[in-house]
């Protein structure tokens, strides 16, 4: 039986249970039980003593002592994890109660990722801030999969990543990203137009590289047969969104590109599109958020900000 079970299972009301948490919390924030004792306003014996009763309530040793320090045990780091997961649902509940509805603050953490963050997120962020001024926006660029609930993201915009979320994590389909055949008018004077799906291997090709390295497939539609997910066999491969684009408006090659990186290049004639009927639906776009927050002013503000306003084609 792990801690959380224990805690749960052993008879207590629940505010017997919460009994200690907040002086051992502090504690381990503190590093010692006079550091924490004036902290919270108390002796170093009463801290050690409410200690000793939630070890032995919970019939584990959370601390190993010496006379210079103390050191959370393996036992006393787990339930620690959770003990701050708990204060901080509690904050969050409060401030759902004490926070006036038409006026979002605080800090709101919000994580995008790199180039379409930058490109198509950050504008609307700007936006926010503008018109939200008691709300203290902190923004990170990352293309990786990131944990919203351990990572404490207040809302994170992802595009692809799983199709299932677990139920502690709230999510809101914005729709696919559309994929269209790209090249540089300089590109299409010296090589040609590609007019069928066969002619592209016969083509200098720019692929978008994964962070391990490898090449991700082009998404190739096959009538009325599966997409056709097709591994190029290209001379240059770039794994940066901007970087990309940038290597195919030199005329590097034709690449299958997002709409939403290659409109304002198409729009300024420094790219073209051919192949249009084999354009095909690409990575799914979504809010991501922990659901314990989503009742928070803040959250919701930027959530329905987001929907109404980010478009990805």
């Amino acid at each position: 039986m792990d801690l959380s079970q224990k805690c749960s299972n052993d008879g207590m009301n629940s505010a017997e249970r919460l009994k200690g948490i907040d002086v051992f919390v502090t504690t381990v924030a503190a590093g010692s039980f006079t550091a924490a004792g004036e902290r919270l306003n108390l002796t170093s014996s009463a801290v050690g003593k409410a200690i000793a009763r939630l070890e032995a309530r919970l019939k584990k040793r959370l601390f190993d002592r010496t006379t210079r320090r103390l050191a959370l045990t393996d036992a006393g780091a787990a339930f620690h994890t959770i003990c701050v997961r708990a204060l901080e649902e509690l904050e969050s509940a409060e401030r759902v109660l004490a926070d006036d509805a038409s006026e979002p603050s605080g800090r709101l953490r919000v994580d995008v990722p790199a180039t379409f963050g930058r490109m198509q997120v950050m504008p609307l962020l700007l936006q926010f801030s503008e018109q939200h001024q008691a709300v203290q926006t902190h923004v990170s660029f990352t293309d990786r999969f990131v944990d919203v609930v351990d990572e404490g993201i207040d809302v994170a915009v992802r595009i692809g990543g799983p199709d299932s979320w677990p139920a502690h994590v709230g999510q809101q389909f914005l729709g696919h990203e559309r994929l269209i055949f790209c090249a540089s008018p300089a590109y299409i004077a010296r090589k040609g137009t590609p007019l069928a799906i066969n002619e592209l291997d016969a083509h200098e090709t720019v692929t978008y590289g994964r962070a391990d390295g490898t090449p991700s497939p082009w998404l190739i539609p096959k009538g009325s047969a599966p997409i056709e997910r097709r591994t190029m066999d290209s001379r240059l491969v770039v794994g940066h969104g901007e970087a990309l684009l940038e290597a195919v408006i030199a005329g590097h090659g034709v690449a299958q590109l997002a709409t939403w990186l290659a409109a304002q290049a198409l729009e300024r004639g420094r790219l073209v599109q051919f192949l249009p009927a084999c354009s095909v639906d690409g990575l799914p776009l979504r809010l991501v958020w922990p659901q314990r927050k989503q009742l928070l002013p803040k959250v919701d503000a930027l959530r329905m900000h987001l929907a109404s306003n980010l478009r990805i084609r």
